[in-house]
């Protein structure tokens, strides 16, 4: 019974590891914004995503190991006989990894969504994954399945392993991808927006950021927008300065002050450069030539006019703002000072998705040619009561449903932030217009889908493989255990029973309180096998004929 537990427990932490691997492997494109949103917790950068995923890695490396050294000695009739320090290993592993898919559940819920997501990317080649390891098992099910004395043993494994196959080989019935569909119906691809410049080639929000940008021919840029104490707009997205300036050097009695306390005179002895060399949050700083590293080494914070002159010829722009406090001298004119930067420096008002709620009205009469975003999901209803033309999402607040529906009213949906080609494919499969990327330089050279497959080879690949694993499946019974209602085959087959007991085994088995008539079997074949190898094959079949063996 111990052993039992044991296995169960094994089991469980199997699935449990591998669907925490899954999870942090998929979530790799928001590995920055969980560092950021561990920093804010936390008050100091530190990249995690590594660690935690190396860690994943081992602990579910380790407990494979362990079910596959398990399934080995059931399959040769022994017991695990798992050690002490495997049993605090694994009970450490399924513990860890119970607390730590708890913790991100309550902390940020929102990124189990990529599960989901990432599903629609990977299920079907999972399902064939599933399909061959399920498949594989017969062997072992099957040997079990033999050894078995009770018949009601022996119905209730069978019963449980052929619900799981039949359930596998109808799982492509719940299979919704936007990338089974033929080639012809797939849309343009979406265009790429630069989030906050290129920052995975420059720092983020400064005007070599916004540079590469450009020369990665990116459909737009994004920046976040903040006006300084002496009404300057400049570029920033965190509250303060702490993570992508020098200012606890600079300013060590200010590190913890609203950036937008500062006046611009002060803003412009930081250097907003040094942090993405030191940090290195996207692990690109050491790519860098010598020229671009040290002009990343010398940035400084940037006007938020320096970055429309880059931009205003060739890119579009969409535009995010920090609020200011009560204190602040530009508390209730900073839209105005803020349009007219943006007017003045002369980008086409077309290129301009303008996204804050604030004072939206005053914007469509000052800059009617504006295209006005909402960063909330609302009804198509409802945008055009308020004169929104596009929205601005997180990649996990819609549907393909979603997508569709917008599509169909003609409002445009950018979704942010796509970092990995396979969800930018997912998004291109969906219909989306735009995205919003770290990566605008990786995701400008997919030239196509990752996969795209119709459907009616796809449900040829389905039917095939279900096929060729029943096929499999029952040919692994029938050998493991021919028809018994054939006096032969029957024989044969209780006789090869009898061998794979081995005697030391029985003896152990014997020692464990049984009935009688379960020790009386076991000393038969004991005997029997003792027997077995100066006995004869016709010996063999005689004495089964003879004795009805």
């Amino acid at each position: 019974q111990w052993e039992r537990l044991w296995f169960l427990i094994l089991t469980l932490s199997f699935f449990l590891t591998l669907v925490w691997f899954y999870f942090w492997w998929e979530v790799h494109n928001d590995y920055n914004e969980i560092n950021w949103f561990l920093y804010n917790r936390m008050g100091y950068w530190s990249d995690w995503s590594i660690p935690i995923l190396v860690t994943t890695a081992a602990g579910f490396t380790y407990i494979t190991v362990l079910l596959i050294l398990a399934l080995c000695h059931i399959a040769v009739g022994q017991q695990m006989n798992l050690h002490w320090l495997h049993k605090i290993g694994l009970m450490t592993t399924l513990i860890t990894t119970v607390v730590t898919m708890s913790s991100i559940a309550q902390l940020w819920d929102d990124e189990w969504e990529m599960v989901f997501i990432s599903l629609q990317a990977t299920a079907p080649f999972l399902h064939i994954g599933a399909l061959a390891a399920v498949t594989a098992l017969s062997w072992l099910i099957a040997g079990q399945f033999a050894r078995m004395e009770k018949a009601t043993s022996q119905m209730l494994m069978f019963t449980a392993y052929l619900a799981v196959v039949v359930a596998l080989y109808l799982v492509p019935l719940t299979i919704s991808s936007p990338c089974i569909m033929e080639k012809k119906a797939l849309g343009p691809k979406p265009a790429i927006i630069g989030h906050r410049g290129a920052p995975m080639l420059a720092p983020e929000n400064t005007l070599m950021s916004f540079q590469k940008a450009v020369e990665q021919k990116t459909y737009g840029v994004q920046a976040d927008v903040v006006l300084s104490y002496d009404g300057v707009p400049f570029l920033m997205h965190d509250k303060t300065l702490r993570r992508t300036t020098n200012v606890e050097e600079v300013f060590p009695e200010r590190a913890y002050e609203l950036s937008s306390m500062f006046n611009w005179t002060d803003l412009e002895k930081l250097n907003a450069g040094e942090w993405f060399l030191q940090n290195d949050p996207f692990w690109t700083a050491g790519s860098l030539s010598r020229s671009d590293y040290l002009e990343a080494a010398n940035q400084s914070v940037c006007k938020l006019a320096d970055m429309l002159e880059v931009v205003k010829d060739n890119t579009s722009l969409i535009l995010n703002f920090q609020d200011l406090p009560p204190a602040h001298p530009y508390y209730s004119t900073y839209i105005n000072t803020t349009l007219k930067t943006i007017l003045a420096s002369g980008i086409r008002q077309q290129a301009v998705m303008w996204l804050p709620d604030a004072e939206r009205q005053l914007v469509r009469q000052i800059a009617p040619g504006f295209q006005q975003t909402s960063g909330l999901k609302l009804d198509t209803e409802r945008m055009r009561e308020k004169g929104i033309v596009k929205l601005n999402l997180r990649y996990t607040k819609v549907t393909n449903e979603d997508v569709r529906d917008y599509t169909a009213a003609n409002l445009s949906v950018n979704l942010y932030t796509v970092n990995e080609p396979w969800l930018y494919s997912i998004l291109w499969c969906t219909g989306v217009q735009s995205v919003t990327s770290d990566s605008s330089h990786v995701l400008r050279k997919v030239p196509f889908p990752i996969w795209l497959m119709p459907p009616d080879e796809y449900r040829l690949i389905w039917i095939t493989s279900d096929l060729i694993s029943f096929i499999i499946i029952v040919g692994v019974f029938i050998f493991q255990k021919p028809a018994t209602d054939i006096p032969f085959f029957s024989c044969r087959w209780r006789l090869g029973s009898i061998r794979t007991y081995n005697p030391e085994q029985i003896m152990l088995s014997a020692a464990v309180r049984r009935s009688s008539r379960d020790v009386k079997i076991m000393k038969e074949k004991l005997i029997f096998s003792e027997i077995n190898s100066g006995v004869e094959t016709t010996d063999e079949l005689s004495l089964c004929s003879e004795n009805g063996y």
